[in-house]
């Protein structure tokens, strides 16, 4: 008797998985985007009878990482199995319950049943003509009929020639009005099947068991690698004497497949692709590193490296200030990651394209101080100076830079580094003029009996043209010999702090509105006189 149930409950579940699958498309309520992927958390509600069922879920992404789905069910319901896919095919995939494909499928049925109509009375009609043409071949093989009886049949057999064949040429003429407009509901047909899938193809397909029929919800979460973000900041400055006001935004991008619309986002700095096996502590052995050098993406940026010590003319602010924004993000932070909760719902499409995100309004406490370098670059550049950065949780990224009202360019936020400071390059000040010319009569070369000298001699011009006192960091340099036949004296410095390891002379320049300050340097350079020095 056992053995005869065993053997019917088994037979049950066989045709239970051999029944029409359930289909169901999963809403995306919730996004973590890490900086290479991201977890997408969705959900679905659906009918399902008592005992074993196919769930096919559509509306996922097209790529997700297979062994990070995890369902939730109600405990009344086991999940049997899950399997991805993006090429799922069955006769029941089109959802006939739907209205539009409905309204569309009747319309079909109904048109298909005129062209049958139309086909009929055209066979028909075609027939006639044929048995007319017979007729008129017999009748004029027995010509047995007077001239007024064969008068009368031609002018019967003309007129109904001709009734015929033009009834025949409307029904072929509807017959292809007919046609083209199956060929557009068919069309019209895919069309809305597409709709109800979008552009996803991926698919999960779940086989379960139902204690008991009825209402079933089920979340699902899942990794996919189609996503990312990366931080992104404005900085706004009205003068030198105000902080900066700094927004802290996200450029997020996605081509999962499915769009995010009204999604709660939370942006994370940390690593998805997390070992899930148990933390084993081993010993703690210190050792020295390395600082992460970053490059610079735009040429205007390449004085974000250039530390010092910051003066004093700007107003500090004691607190960071925070704007509305703020108060829809919660910043979160631990050792290794920041992560940031935003509350307000986000739509971001799967197009590849990327899409801003507000994070945070932050009022930096800066001081600032002019910076020039004019052998290499004959414009003066405005240096932001932030100390005690650290709890603003900055990451790498480019920012864009509006100084008085007017957009510079870009530059790029390094926090990672090392020193105490952080310099941000405010873009350059055109209202600062500087000029590096060399004097010819104090500049020449001599010969003498073995070995050449030659001497530079140059003078920096700086005029402050701002309506207010400017502090700056001028530098300059003399070059230094790795050959002990070349030999460098410096003859001038113009009471600069020098540097004799790197040859960098450097000078703290105040000037007031309108003032101009002129420094000159000079050095001489002697070497054998058949040598030749190409970078001189």
């Amino acid at each position: 008797m056992k053995k005869i149930l065993l053997i019917l409950t088994l037979f049950a579940s066989i045709i239970a998985l051999a029944q029409k699958p359930i289909f169901t498309s999963a809403k995306v309520n919730a996004a973590t985007v890490y900086t290479n992927g991201a977890e997408l958390s969705q959900s679905t509600s659906l009918n399902l009878p008592k005992g074993t069922s196919e769930i096919v879920i559509k509306n996922v992404a097209d790529y997700l990482n297979e062994n990070t789905v995890q369902i939730g069910a109600p405990s009344s319901l086991t999940v049997l199995s899950v399997q991805f896919t993006q090429n799922y095919i069955s006769e029941y995939e089109i959802d006939e319950s739907n209205p539009a494909i409905k309204k569309v499928r009747d319309s079909i049925n109904w048109v298909q049943k005129e062209i049958a109509k139309v086909q009929i009375d055209k066979v028909s009609h075609s027939k006639t003509v044929e048995l007319l043409d017979k007729n008129q071949q017999v009748a004029g093989q027995n010509s047995g009929l007077n001239v007024m009886e064969l008068m009368k049949l031609v002018d019967y057999y003309k007129v109904k020639r001709t009734e015929l064949s033009n009834a025949i040429t409307t029904f072929q003429e509807k017959e292809n009005k007919l046609n083209e407009q199956l060929k557009k509901l068919n069309s019209k047909l895919e069309i809305n099947t597409k709709n109800e899938e979008k552009t996803s193809r991926g698919k999960l397909i779940l086989q379960v068991m139902n204690e008991v029929a009825g209402n079933v919800n089920l979340d699902i979460n899942y990794m996919t690698n189609n996503a990312s973000w990366q931080p992104f900041y404005d900085l706004r400055a009205e003068n030198i004497n105000e902080p900066i006001n700094m927004m802290y935004k996200a450029q997020v991008v996605q081509n999962t497949g499915i769009d995010w619309k009204k999604v709660k986002l939370t942006l994370s700095s940390g690593n998805p692709n997390q070992n899930n096996e148990a933390p084993i502590l081993q010993a703690w052995f210190l050792r020295y590193g390395y600082p992460v050098a970053y490059g610079f993406k735009d040429k205007n940026a390449k004085m974000n490296t250039i530390q010092g010590k910051a003066s004093n003319t700007a107003v500090m602010a004691d607190e960071m200030e925070e704007s509305s924004i703020s108060n829809y993000t919660s910043v979160n932070e631990n050792q290794l990651n920041v992560s940031f909760d935003i509350d307000i719902p986000y739509d971001i499409l799967s197009n590849g394209k990327k899409h801003s995100v507000a994070l945070k309004e932050i009022k930096l406490p800066a001081t600032y101080r002019y910076y020039a370098a004019p052998r290499v670059e004959k414009e003066a550049f405005l240096l932001a100076q932030i100390n005690d950065y650290s709890k603003f949780n900055l990451l790498p990224g480019e920012a864009n830079i509006i100084f008085e009202g007017m957009y510079v360019g870009k530059t790029f936020i390094n926090p990672n580094q090392t020193a105490d400071t952080l310099s941000l390059s405010m873009g350059r000040d055109k209202k600062i003029s500087i000029k590096r010319e060399k004097v010819t009569d104090k500049s020449g070369t001599k010969f003498l009996s073995a070995y050449k000298e030659q001497t530079f001699t140059y003078d920096i011009t700086v005029r402050n043209n701002k309506k207010e006192t400017i502090e700056m960091l001028l530098k300059d340099q003399y070059p230094i010999s790795t050959d002990k036949e070349i030999t460098i004296e410096v003859l001038e410095k113009d009471r600069a702090k020098v540097n004799e390891e790197t040859g960098v002379m450097t000078w703290e320049l105040k000037l007031a509105p309108n003032e101009t300050k002129k420094i000159r340097i000079s050095y001489l350079v002697k070497y054998p006189k058949d040598k030749i020095i190409d970078n001189l």
